[in-house]
């Protein structure tokens, strides 16, 4: 993430803190973290959520927290506190901590002696070991991230873990040394091997994701530097980033060609684990992956054009990359960088729609960046580096873990904001002695009476008790087994889980939500198999599509596919919330394809229609024509009846339709499983192109 800085304005003096101890040796606590599926939780095995911010400086040039040139750490580290901020990230660079290793510590000169007089004087090292003393006080827990290899400005912008003299053994070396200085210091509670590993098919220095020992396959990277440090600490968090790019199916990492690849931001793709997952042996409950996201202020990604929004983007970007890990129970994922600015249209869009997953599925999270000199972000606090960004943080404070209205920390002991905390809250306060407090008036209480009232081969239909609180219960979670399969807040007290395998048993629990993100324990448990199936061979879901080709000639000037979508459930469908993509080649021209509704059976009217360029083309298409609709239900068994579409370019050329991955010679409506079908963000129907 670019960290262009501001000019330093005027100083202004700060209160001092008290005398804190040096971090180093501090003796061995209770706080440490540990994973479960796809959540983190302590010592005793409660869910915690880790929902920070980043704090850089310490990973350039200046060797400390940007900002102490004007404003006071004390000030600073405490109204993160006073205000939900539970984690800070920490950017630092491979060749300060070497530095520090060697005695090399020197005074930084970004700190202002006026503004922080108990700092005055202090090495870099020194600044950062009182600042974990500041943390412990007020009930902070703290992630280092190496963020570049050498210590200056635009470190991060270097795609792998090597630059110059600092070699991957020292890479590895500084994990080492770091480790072991705080292995007692349960303030330090995580790692981040590497900040945005990337490159793409045809640079020279790019970072790969495989089983090989290369020296530029980051899985190994993070592999054995997070052996090295859990041999010397096991209790520590290790998270293990993603790369850029990925091989498509039937291309390898030898290629050069930018199509045989799947690209997403930064530090954003973690296809890879799918095939190749991180192994750190015994100590494998300590593994976290750490996406980064932004939005289209940052880089106008492909995603970004055309009709994008929530469920385009969970189902096309953060699902196939990073999100499947968490919702197959995987592994849990902690964002390590998301936010920009605020700017009423589409990278505002883009943050409330992260936002909004995240306190969903309580994915942990570092928000980008409390500092306000990121040149393509902004910062949570202003250019005074005292006053607060308030619209910014209104929008990243529901994502803050809070329960009673107050801010959880992530500590047992110390609450939120330090002793005396009005804001805070501790660990203790929330789960007492490891179960939660059934007489805590400020949670939802447990859903009752769950039950199935439907199922077939591939669904469960649920029901539940409203809970009956004295606090506003905004919604249900439902769980299958560990799995949260919601993709948004069942605001009724029904739902329906689709894509299921016929003759299986499945667990099912609810649990409500207030708006404050309070969770109530889950209800009882409900067993449920679905029927058995009837054999046909249809791809899982309820819903299918059918196809006929409506136009003899595949080299004209256009296309004209018919289509039906037929309700294959034993429930009605909502047609709200079905898309349907048809996968095509434009065959030369601008990426603009125009579409038209010729005739539907159900009203021209009824259906909505775009054109989408694919971000990467495969074999048999680099466009798609998504089909979607303005409302309306298919009982079970019903279907849409015909459905006649139509696309042209806008210079009138031909297609060559011969290639194209949905089309087939059918003349009469016939299953389609190369027209996929999606139920909001899940895939109901049919298999894309890879």
């Amino acid at each position: 993430m670019t960290t262009g800085l501001l000019s330093v304005a005027g100083l202004t003096a700060g209160t001092a803190a008290p005398a804190a101890a040096s971090a180093a040796g501090a003796p061995a606590g209770d706080d440490w973290l540990h994973t479960s599926g796809n959540k983190i939780v302590d010592k005793n095995g409660d869910e915690v959520w880790l929902t920070g911010a980043n704090w850089f400086g310490f990973n350039a040039g200046e060797r400390v927290f940007h900002g102490l040139w004007s404003g006071n750490i004390t000030d600073i580290t405490k109204s993160m506190a006073d205000r939900g901020i539970n984690l800070v990230r920490v950017p630092i660079s491979t060749q300060l901590l070497l530095e520090w290793n060697n005695g090399q510590a020197t005074v930084p000169s970004g700190v202002n002696n006026y503004a922080n007089p108990e700092i005055a004087g202090k090495t870099s090292l020194e600044i950062f070991d009182y600042w974990l003393a500041l943390c412990k006080q007020y009930g902070i827990k703290v992630m280092l991230d190496v963020h570049s290899a050498e210590a200056d400005n635009s470190g991060h912008v270097y795609p792998v873990w090597w630059k110059g003299t600092v070699t991957t053994e020292q890479f590895y070396a500084a994990w080492e040394w770091v480790t072991a200085r705080y292995k007692a210091n349960d303030t330090l509670v995580a790692m981040d091997i590497k900040n945005e590993p990337h490159g793409r098919a045809n640079e020279t220095l790019r970072a790969k994701w495989d089983s090989s020992t290369d020296q530029d396959n980051f899985k190994y990277a993070c592999e054995t530097a997070g052996k090295r440090i859990l041999a010397i600490n096991p209790n520590v968090l290790v998270l293990c980033e993603g790369i850029e790019v990925y091989p498509r199916a039937g291309a390898s990492w030898s290629s050069t060609t930018a199509t045989d690849y799947y690209s997403t931001w930064w530090g954003g793709n973690l296809r890879g684990v799918r095939d190749h997952p991180v192994d750190l042996g015994a100590d494998s409950d300590q593994l976290v992956y750490s996406p980064h996201d932004y939005g289209p202020l940052v880089y106008a990604q492909p995603w970004f054009t055309g009709d994008w929004n929530r469920t385009t983007l969970e189902r096309d970007v953060w699902d196939p990359n990073w999100l499947y890990l968490h919702k197959e129970n995987k592994a849990p994922l902690l964002i390590g960088e998301w936010g920009g600015f605020l700017d009423n249209g589409p990278n505002e869009k883009w943050m409330k729609a992260l936002r909004d997953l995240i306190v969903e599925h309580r994915i942990h999270h570092t928000f980008w960046c409390l500092n306000p000199n990121s040149g393509d972000t902004g910062g949570l606090l202003l250019g005074d580096w005292k006053s607060w960004d308030e619209a910014k943080y209104a929008l990243l404070k529901p994502a803050l873990w809070q329960h009673g209205g107050k801010f959880v920390s992530l500590d047992h002991e110390v609450p939120l904001g330090g002793a005396g905390s009005t804001t805070g809250i501790s660990l203790a306060d929330v789960y007492g002695g490891g179960e939660p407090d059934p007489t805590d008036t400020t949670a939802p209480t447990v859903p009752a009476g769950l039950s199935a009232t439907a199922r077939t081969a591939n669904s469960v239909s649920l029901s539940w008790t409203a809970s009956s609180d004295n606090v506003a219960v905004t919604g249900y979670d439902v769980y299958r087994g560990t799995v949260k399969v919601n993709a948004t807040v069942v605001t009724g007290t029904t739902y329906t889980n689709t894509g299921l395998a016929p003759s299986t048993a499945y667990s099912y629990t609810v649990r409500a939500r207030d708006a404050a993100g309070n969770m109530s324990a889950p209800s009882a448990a409900l067993t449920v198999t679905t029927e058995a199936g009837g054999g046909g061979g249809d791809p899982t879901g309820a819903l299918k599509v059918r196809y006929k080709n409506n136009d003899s000639s595949a080299t004209d000037n256009a296309a004209r596919p018919g289509l039906q979508v037929v309700n294959s459930g034993t429930t009605s469908l909502d047609l709200s919330t079905v898309s349907v993509r048809y996968y095509f080649t434009r065959d030369g021209g601008t990426p603009s394809v125009s579409a038209w509704c010729d005739y539907a059976a159900i009203g021209c009217a009824q259906v909505k229609l775009k054109t989408v360029p694919l971000s990467t083309p495969v074999a048999g298409a680099d466009t798609y024509l998504e089909v979607t609709f303005a409302g309306g239900s298919l009982a079970a068994g019903e279907d849409t009846g015909d459905i006649q579409l139509r696309m042209s370019k806008p210079d009138w050329s031909n297609f060559n339709e011969a290639d194209d991955y949905s089309r087939s010679t059918a003349t009469s409506y016939a299953d389609a499983p190369k027209i996929p079908a999606y139920t909001g963000t899940t895939l109901a129907w049919g298999t894309p192109p890879a």
